[in-house]
């Protein structure tokens, strides 16, 4: 089965490239294309109307886009649809910026100058339920929200330390995996487990840090300081 692809990109010439990309390459199939977000939330809304799904299984997005912006329209997504996937494709490397789009609910963060083949491969992962993150965009939000962490504070008695909220020394590595942007199968890789008990530590990890995806695992794991 094909993973159903919809592109928000008001540059013509990029989008058209995507559009091609997309409708050649096996095990992918082009299911929209919109030049600006209300555009794509406007059918995604009508799509969606009546509880049915969305006819779309991920959203590939620029950021500065007019009208509005693809980590607003990331944001309205990921609420009205939260089984949708939603990746950023972008120039930016700022951390700020690749912090405030998984803050968001992106499931992936993907730069523009990536080759057609790490790009299939990055949706490939999200699709797997990866975050694709290249190592450089990772390490840059992890230093940012490092020299964002304040000042250890001793714990109050009874306190848990944000850091072990009773997950396994696994299910750490697990979770590290995904902030490195590793899918499952890339961290089953890494860790020398089978692909089921990477699922499994995940659905713990979820339950533990009372997330329901990928992004907001991540965003738990760098505020509360767990990796």
């Amino acid at each position: 089965m094909s993973i159903r692809v919809a592109i928000i990109e008001d540059d013509t010439s990029y989008r058209r490239s995507l559009e091609q990309l997309f409708s050649m390459s096996t095990g992918f199939s082009l299911a929209g294309s919109f030049a600006s977000a209300p555009a794509a939330l406007m059918q995604a809304e009508r799509a969606g109307g009546s509880q049915a799904p969305v006819p779309w299984d991920l959203v590939v997005t620029d950021i500065e886009m007019p009208a509005m912006s693809g980590i607003e329209a990331t944001r309205r997504l990921k609420a009205a649809h939260p089984g949708l996937k939603v990746v950023v494709l972008t120039v930016f490397e700022q951390p700020e910026t690749i912090l405030e789009a998984i803050c968001a609910g992106a499931d992936g963060y993907l730069l523009k100058k990536s080759r057609a083949r790490e790009l299939l491969d990055g949706l490939r992962g999200v699709a797997e339920g990866g975050a694709p993150l290249t190592p450089n965009v990772a390490r840059s939000v992890l230093d940012l929200m490092r020299s964002l962490r304040p000042a250890a504070r001793p714990l109050p008695r009874g306190e848990v330390s944000p850091s072990r909220l009773d997950l396994t020394e696994r299910e750490q590595q697990v979770l590290r995996a995904l902030v490195e942007g590793q899918s499952y199968k890339q961290a089953a890789d890494l860790l020398g487990i089978s692909l089921g008990t990477v699922r499994t530590h995940i659905v713990s990890i979820y339950r533990k840090l009372q997330v329901h995806s990928v992004a907001e695992a991540i965003s738990r794991a760098l505020r509360d300081r767990i990796v």
